[in-house]
């Protein structure tokens, strides 16, 4: 069978919703014609979808060795590669020449897309200038420029981005709740009619909904009507929590799980010693602080901000064969992984972000569940955890709607099971490797910044450098919901915040306090 007659059947095959009869065909035509680009990407989503990671980065790869002249191939191998935790391929990928001189809007904002995916938040926002000069000007455009214009620090005009995002639908939840986060609410200047006039108009329980109700909570707050802003936020977390429930319990046994493997013996790393950057994890609790700190450590002259990696996690997956980062099946196979290829990968993934300097910044919170895997696969890490006062912490992460990725914050109950889960884990790190993780605590950060940054910056290997801890100083883009607060200097308002409603968080604190 000739190789077009192979190619035309997985089409076939694709197109009647059959993937394994495509993957057979595919694979008979790469005997063939091995460089077949198209038959490999084909093939790597294929095994992505099935769960067989080693066989999709191999695909992947070999598709960007051998792109068409196809902008839009290029773009899906570029995702493609994005998802495997192939950074460095997928950039290469990024800055081939047809994406570089395209003027088609559609493609570029896909481009600003995988630029997020990235970190790279100022390509982003250039690719989606490029969108809009090519005529693109329906709502989701004008909410994303948004939020990158937000990111880049131009807060401003991600103001006016996100108004015209609701003059073209007034009842866009997202915009509207970001426009909420730019500045307090006054009895004199406010949203609250509008967005009463939008809850009444948008769809019940969508996710504008939910994004309303929070902006409305947000409103309220501001203006102290304390009541009134709790029955918005308590709707509009139910909405989310409906959307996707926690198995507490199941998390429990997970970690239990972890902790009854990781013993000190287990996570202890093999004085394996690797060159060039190396990076600095940032975790806790969202809402904790950790990018805070990660405005004044990447004040330094040898500090590189990186954003919130998925990367250890990405190779953790690939070293299990295995598309979710942490359950019973990485469990049972967490003996006999590769730490050392682990660590090697994620930093062959990840030192583009640190050019010429000695350390970069991971600050994903919630690598506090992998604290001891990272510790055994790169040993030269330097672990923080930040520690916020517990009700400080729960309640920011009740109000604050986080996004999909985080359940159990739309919930009292899961909310305080998941906060005793990561103290549960974190006390277990500390004491299966003891002084391997610093505790930086966020009221002692904001109240004595030089201190606590000079204890860090020690901990870190870095000899002190004045001025750190002047936020104002850092034009570096920052992708958090703090992206307003940490362009100020550091204040102290953020203490005892949930303190108007107490009485609705009785449980709560009596759960997180035993």
């Amino acid at each position: 069978m000739s190789n077009e007659r192979l190619w035309n059947r997985a089409q076939r095959y694709l197109a009647d919703g059959q993937p394994v009869a495509a993957r057979f065909a595919l694979e008979n035509l790469l005997q063939r014609d091995p460089a077949h680009a198209e038959a490999h990407l084909i093939l790597g989503n294929i095994a992505w979808s099935d769960g067989r990671l080693l066989d999709a980065v191999h695909h992947a790869s070999n598709a960007a060795l051998n792109l068409p002249d196809d902008a839009t191939f290029i773009s899906d191998a570029a995702e493609l590669l994005l998802l495997l935790g192939e950074n460095v391929a997928a950039r290469t990928c990024l800055e081939h020449a047809l994406l570089a001189h395209t003027e088609d809007g559609t493609l570029l904002v896909r481009l600003a897309s995988l630029r997020r995916m990235l970190g790279e938040h100022s390509e982003s926002l250039a690719a989606l200038d490029r969108a809009g000069a090519a005529g693109i000007d329906d709502a989701e455009f004008h909410y994303q420029r948004g939020v990158e214009l937000a990111f880049n620090g131009r807060l401003q005009e991600a103001q006016s981005e996100h108004e015209q995002s609701l003059r073209i639908n007034p009842t866009y939840g997202r915009p509207a709740l970001a426009l909420t986060r730019f500045r307090k609410q006054t009895p004199e200047s406010n949203h609250l009619d509008l967005l009463a006039e939008r809850i009444r108009n948008v769809a019940p329980g969508t996710e504008d909904h939910v994004a309303l109700e929070f902006a409305r909570y947000k409103g309220l707050e501001d203006m102290g009507r304390y009541d009134d802003a709790w029955s918005a936020l308590a709707r509009g977390n139910a909405l989310m929590y409906a959307r996707k429930e926690v198995d507490s319990k199941y998390a429990w046994d997970l970690l239990e799980g972890l902790i009854k493997r990781c013993t000190p013996q287990f996570l202890q790393p093999h004085g394996t010693h690797f060159e060039g950057p190396q990076p600095i994890f940032i975790f806790g609790m969202p809402r904790s602080g950790t990018t805070l700190l990660d405005r004044i450590l990447s004040n330094h002259s040898q500090v590189a901000s990186s954003g919130e990696l998925e990367d250890f996690g990405l190779q953790l997956r690939r070293a299990a064969n295995h598309r979710i980062t942490l359950d019973e099946q990485v469990l049972q196979q967490l003996p006999d992984l590769d730490y050392v290829g682990i660590g090697q990968g994620y930093l062959a993934q990840t030192q583009w972000r640190a050019p010429g300097v000695r350390f970069f910044v991971d600050k994903l919170p919630r690598n506090w569940m992998v604290a001891g895997l990272i510790r055994r696969a790169l040993p030269q890490a330097r672990i923080l955890n930040l520690v916020r006062e517990p009700m400080d912490v729960c309640f920011s992460n009740f109000r604050a709607h986080l996004g999909n990725g985080f359940a159990y914050s739309y919930d009292i109950d899961a909310l305080a099971a998941h906060y005793l889960q990561y103290r549960r884990v974190l006390a277990h790190w500390q004491s299966a490797m003891p002084g391997q993780i610093l505790d930086v605590v966020y009221g002692d950060l904001v109240r004595q910044p030089e201190d606590v940054a000079r204890k860090v910056f020690a901990f870190c290997g870095l000899d002190w450098e004045p001025g750190c801890v002047d936020l104002t100083r850092n034009k570096s883009t920052v992708a958090t919901l703090s992206m307003v607060q940490v362009r100020e200097p550091i204040h102290t308002r953020s203490f005892e915040e949930w303190r108007p409603y107490e009485q609705h968080l009785t449980k709560l604190r009596e759960t997180i306090s035993g």
